[in-house]
């Protein structure tokens, strides 16, 4: 481990795959622009904190499921010497700065830290290596809306002391686009502005196939019984 990382006892994980692998997912219009955007958007939050990171994209995970690929992520960090990893992914544009230094804190005093989402999950981890056993840890019911439930139980029975941060929204479709936009001011300008080429388009279309469906409609409806080829006036 370079000289620089041993200070410090707590590195963050930020477990993302390229924007290729996600579009096989997340069938989002311009995803490609989304994920990419997204990456940068939380390797600039990071950074901010100060604290060492390290970036895992599919080329750098291993397992034949996504839990085992996440917790072979995690125990890969423990492994450079860390003793408290931050879990993020890249989905979730409301995290803040504070938030992470926030879990940070906890740690240090021994917390396990969950970052609960709206569907369920998770958008953050933060743990001591003491607190990980990773046989365990790949038995959670991994990508449901239960897994923040489970694994706050799991983690309980221990006796281990659970904080939980704020709840926050995650990406997976259209409709969590357009909720993201809804408190765009909380966002950075750059992301924001991402999200919103993606959605304008999209309400511009379902608009103009709105009014050809309703002149379609109308056209159609005033013209039944008409005889083919003839008029109704003499």
């Amino acid at each position: 481990m370079p000289e620089t990382l041993k200070i410090f006892t707590t590195a963050i994980l930020v477990f993302a795959n390229s924007s290729r692998e996600e579009l096989k997912h997340k069938a989002i219009p311009k995803g490609n622009v989304l994920f990419k955007g997204l990456t940068e958007h939380a390797i600039c939050t990071v950074k901010k904190t100060g604290l060492p990171y390290f970036l895992l994209t599919e080329k750098e995970q291993y397992g034949n499921s996504f839990g085992e690929r996440f917790v072979n992520a995690i125990n890969s960090i423990f492994d450079k010497g860390f003793d408290n990893v931050i879990t993020i992914g890249n989905d979730t544009p409301q995290l803040k700065v504070s938030d992470i230094l926030k879990a940070s804190g906890y740690l240090s005093a021994n917390k396990f830290v969950l970052g609960p989402s709206r569907d369920g999950g998770f958008y953050l981890m933060g743990l001591n290596k003491s607190q990980f056993d990773a046989r365990d840890f790949k038995d959670l019911p991994w990508k449901t809306n239960s897994l923040t439930k489970k694994i706050t139980e799991f983690i309980e029975v221990s006796n281990i002391q659970i904080i939980q941060l704020r709840t926050l929204l995650d990406l997976d479709n259209n409709t969590d686009l357009k909720r993201i936009l809804e408190g765009f001011r909380t966002y950075s300008s750059k992301i924001f502005h991402t999200i919103k080429t993606i959605i304008i388009p999209m309400k511009r279309y379902f608009h103009h196939r709105s009014i050809f469906i309703n002149f379609y409609f109308v056209s159609n409806y005033f013209n039944k019984g008409s005889p083919s080829g003839s008029t109704i006036f003499s």
